[in-house]
């Protein structure tokens, strides 16, 4: 679905990962420290675009110069997680614009769907030489709309 400036609304299936939380992931109280769910979907978002989208984060940043810094998070901690926990992180993409895109993510127990947490991130497609927005790359449109045009 279209709107205005060039934005596709992109409902898409969640790209999602097992993951278990670890002893490094939690404060002295035995819980996940709330900065860590951060760094572990920042990791979903590496393999999203790495292995979900087949672009290649590293050649993404490293080679090809295009950086994804987020620009806006909210988060919603809803439920705690505990070491030793199996854990699911998904992944779907809300709003495609032309130079940024919305992610839905989230964490939750695969086997009760409990909600631990979510986040809205918003990333902004940027050029690591001049550290500013650039339009999302043509290949990096043509995946998340592939991602999009499979729920159809």
């Amino acid at each position: 679905m279209a709107t205005s400036a060039g934005e596709t609304e992109t409902p898409q299936a969640e790209f999602q990962r097992a993951r278990m939380i670890r002893f490094s992931d939690c404060d002295p109280a035995g819980i996940v420290f709330y900065p860590q769910y951060f760094v572990m979907l920042n990791g979903l978002v590496e393999d999203w675009v790495s292995e979900g989208l087949g672009i290649g984060y590293h050649a993404l940043i490293a080679k090809r110069r295009i950086g994804l810094p987020t620009v806006r998070l909210e988060a919603d901690f809803r439920a705690v997680s505990r070491m030793g926990d199996r854990v699911t992180l998904g992944l779907a993409v809300e709003r495609l614009g032309s130079r940024s895109m919305t992610l839905a993510l989230r964490c939750f127990d695969p086997a009760s769907g409990e909600l631990r947490m979510q986040v809205k991130q918003v990333l902004v497609t940027t050029s690591l030489e001049s550290h500013r927005a650039v339009e999302i790359p043509h290949d990096l449109r043509a995946a998340i709309l592939r991602g999009a045009a499979s729920l159809a």
